[in-house]
């Protein structure tokens, strides 16, 4: 029974679940059932579903029958009333036709009437609009021809703005006309005719500038160098309540009458005119010289184009390559001074001229462009100067080059262009300029040495007494007081040399002016450059005189009396150049004069050019000895030659009276010492195998000569018989010989005190072996110890051991 329940319950379920179905089968768009019948087909009971569709479709067939017969009488009536209407209108239809055939008729002149007043107003409607559309053209026909005619007269900035106008104002409005096409077209070839022609000026006018460079630089530079001439007479004049203008400042208001004459306009074309109506002799400025209103112009025009980049990158790309040509110098430039001078006056015309376009135009050219070309401007012009400078040999060149790079350099700093660097070079050539004036003085003192006759300055009167004291510092009571003839000791050459170095501190002077430079640098340059010509120049001057070979003793000795007093002098030269720079001496590193030194070292080398000079006559005299070392004879007198040699020795020390003591005494005794050392070396020489004891009495006798001439005193001033020393070692070796005393030196030798001290054994041995050798010689019958007969053999045993004894002693110094 429950069974039966729960198969009833599902039935119910079943019955209701189709139902939903069909509602939603009902309701449901066709395109969406899809999933509906789906949902049956998943069930077990589509059968019974299948049933209940059919039995709702019969349902609804039933209600759409029911329905049809409801509403069938109203449709039979609807067709009846339909077939009474299409009679009426049959018939309507008719009427119309026929009405209408008979209006055609009626109207037919009507509408011919009607067409030929529509053709009259539509002839009306066109001449008007003819009339309207040539009033709109004839302005734009106007305008081109005014066009045409300012590009005729050359009037490109007003047929720029003509063109403007007329593309933007006039054209737009008739702008489907078949000519404002052709205009429309032209335009750009007339802006780029009007390009090229304003080009063309703006070529011209930068070959103008080119040519005018010269020109424009020449002017700025004569207004530099006036300003400087007004600059030092203001300068010169005394400062009474009012103070000097600048330079600079003179230039600013140049400066400010450019800036207010910036070009805004045609008629403002950049020809300035700064010149003073009260000054007519005013030189004219660069504005003066050169027609600025190409540039403008083509400025104006490019800029209105749209194209100022382009003209501006052209304009300094055409300036680059003109600066490029200015800078690079002409190969003889350093000929001239004319050279150098155009060369500056080009560079000035350049940037004067890019100074007036800086300050005249707005972005053609700016500070940053200027800068840049004038770094490499001054970068080149200091490498061609380095370069041609050093071609300079003319002291006076340079000194105009100087002043020409001053003015140069004054000139481009009024326009604000920084010029240390040039002052920097300036010190360079300074340097060159001192080496070219040690050159050019090397010459002078040349001319004087070689020219001068190297005596006493003689003078006869006062006036001449006055005008030697004038020319050189030189004070002596006692030569002021003695009485007309009289001679000064010095020669010519002292107060040249003295007023020409006093030349070469004014020629350094010249070069320090307008250099900026300060009183303790002037006076520091002045003084390294004249220790210069002191220590260099004219001390090789006076070496070179010194070592001539046909130099003579009392040149000499007049050159070293010379240099004496040119050394005193050097104290006079320390206050000249006090006198001009102003800076005293005491200041701190200040460079001190070297001529005390130049004038020692060069009477250093003439006393020891005297010296060697003695010596070489006293060699020249002893190549006439002429001794016999084997004569027997004595003689009683001393020889020929050695007799000329003192009696010249005598003379020469006699012209020394004039010389400083010490020098006269030292040359004597060097003399005397080389004279001793020339005879030693005569008596001891390899080539003089044999001597006789006669041959070493006149030896004697010679040496004898020399100590009596040492006695006499030649030269004053020597103690006793100091000058005797230099002959001590020839007197103690021939002594030791003459007298045969070997005893004693034997027995002594060593002592400080023995009597032989200056006999070297070496030199006793060699001169013993040669009277041994003689004594060998059994040829000669005149042997040196011919008074000892007796015993000959035993005599020469004695030779042999006093040798064998001084060979002993000379080993043992050795050992």
């Amino acid at each position: 029974m429950e069974r039966g329940k729960m198969a009833e319950a599902e039935s119910l379920e079943t019955a209701a679940e189709h139902e939903r179905i069909l509602r939603e089968i009902e309701s449901t768009d066709t395109a969406c059932i899809g999933p509906t019948l789906r949902s049956v087909y998943d069930g077990e009971e589509h059968g019974r579903f299948m049933e209940k569709l059919e039995t709702r479709i019969r349902n609804h067939d039933r209600e759409i029958e029911k329905m049809c017969n409801f509403h069938y009488q109203g449709f039979v009536d609807s067709i009846t009333e339909l077939l009474k209407v299409r009679g009426e209108a049959q018939k309507l239809k008719n009427q119309v036709t026929d009405t209408n055939r008979k209006l055609q008729h009626e109207g037919k002149e009507l509408v011919i009437a009607m067409e030929e007043l529509k053709q009259c107003r539509l002839q009306q409607r066109n001449i008007s609009a003819t009339v309207d559309k040539l009033m709109l053209c004839l302005p734009v026909l106007e305008m081109y021809s005014k066009l045409r005619d300012q590009m005729k007269t050359k009037r490109h900035y007003p047929a720029l703005k003509t063109l403007e106008h007329l593309e933007h104002t006039y054209l737009p409005q008739v702008s489907h006309y078949r000519f404002c096409k052709v205009m429309v077209d032209n335009i750009p070839k007339l802006r780029e005719e009007i390009k090229d022609v304003s080009m063309s000026d703006l070529k011209d006018f930068l070959e103008s500038i080119r040519k005018h460079s010269d020109k424009i630089g020449e002017t700025a530079m004569k207004q530099a160098q006036q300003q400087r001439n007004l600059d030092n007479i203001v300068l010169q004049q005394p400062r009474i309540g009012s103070k000097r203008k600048s330079k600079k400042d003179a230039y600013i208001i140049f400066d400010t009458e450019i800036e207010s004459t910036s070009p805004k306009s045609e008629q403002d074309s950049g020809i300035l005119d700064v010149e003073d109506e009260e000054d007519d002799e005013e030189v004219p400025g660069a504005q003066d010289l050169v027609d600025f209103s190409p540039v403008y112009r083509c400025l104006h025009i490019y800029s209105v184009l749209g194209a100022r980049e382009t003209f501006e990158n052209y304009y300094r790309k055409q300036r680059r390559k003109q600066a490029r040509l200015v800078l690079q110098p002409p190969s003889n430039m350093h000929e001239t001074l004319d050279g150098y001078r155009k060369y500056f006056n080009q560079i000035v015309g350049f940037f004067v001229v890019e100074d007036h376009i800086l300050h005249t135009t707005q972005g053609l050219v700016n500070r940053a462009y200027i800068d840049e070309l004038w770094e490499m401007a001054l970068s080149k012009t200091i490498a061609a100067l380095r370069t041609h400078s050093s071609y300079c040999s003319d002291p006076n060149l340079v000194l105009d080059l100087k002043n020409l790079i001053v003015l140069f350099a004054d000139t481009l700093q009024v326009y604000g262009f920084p010029v240390n660097q040039l002052f920097d070079m300036l010190l360079e050539i300074r340097d060159q300029y001192s080496e070219t004036l040690l050159k050019k003085w090397a010459g002078i003192f040349r001319n004087i040495l070689d020219s001068d006759n190297y005596s006493p300055i003689p003078v006869t009167s006062e006036e001449m007494y006055k005008k030697v004291v004038g020319q050189f510092p030189f004070q002596d009571i006692e030569l002021e007081k003695q009485p007309f003839p009289k001679k000064f000791p010095f020669s010519e050459f002292v107060p040249k040399v003295y007023n020409q170095i006093k030349e070469f501190i004014y020629a350094c002077l010249k070069f320090s002016e307008d250099l900026h430079l300060s009183s303790t640098e002037i006076d520091d340059m002045i003084r390294k450059s004249t220790n210069l010509l002191l220590t260099r120049t004219l001390s090789n001057s006076l070496q070179n005189v010194i070592k001539r070979k046909n130099i003579g003793l009392t040149e000499l000795v007049q050159i070293i009396i010379n240099t004496t007093h040119l050394e005193k002098s050097c104290k006079y030269l320390e206050e000249f150049i006090t006198n001009i720079t102003n800076v005293l001496p005491e200041t701190v590193h200040t460079t001190k004069l070297y001529g005390t030194t130049t004038f020692k070292d060069a009477r250093h080398a003439a006393e020891e050019e005297i010296y060697t000079n003695l010596n070489q006559k006293i060699d020249q005299f002893l190549q006439l000895a002429d001794y016999d070392w084997m004569t027997g004879d004595l003689g009683n007198k001393a020889s020929d030659y050695l007799v000329d040699l003192i009696a010249f020795l005598r003379s020469t020390f006699a012209v020394f009276t004039h010389l400083p003591g010490k020098v006269a005494q030292t040359a004597c005794m060097s003399a005397c010492k080389h004279l001793a050392t020339s005879l030693m070396q005569l008596l001891l020489e390899a080539e003089v195998r044999q001597l006789t004891l006669g041959a070493l009495q006149q030896f004697n006798l010679d040496v004898r000569e020399c100590e009596q001439f040492a006695r006499s005193g030649p030269v004053p001033g020597f103690q006793e018989d100091t000058l005797q020393l230099a002959f001590i070692d020839l007197r103690q070796l021939l002594d030791l010989f003459i007298q045969w005393d070997w005893s004693t030196y034997l027995a002594d030798y060593g002592q400080p005190n023995c009597k032989y001290l200056r006999v070297n054994p070496v030199t006793a041995l060699t001169l013993l072996e040669k009277i041994s050798r003689e004594m060998k010689d059994t040829s000669r019958k005149n042997n040196m110890f011919a008074q000892f007969r007796k015993n000959e053999r035993d005599k020469q045993k004695l030779i042999d051991t006093v040798a064998k004894q001084l060979r002993g002693l000379i080993s043992s110094h050795h050992s």
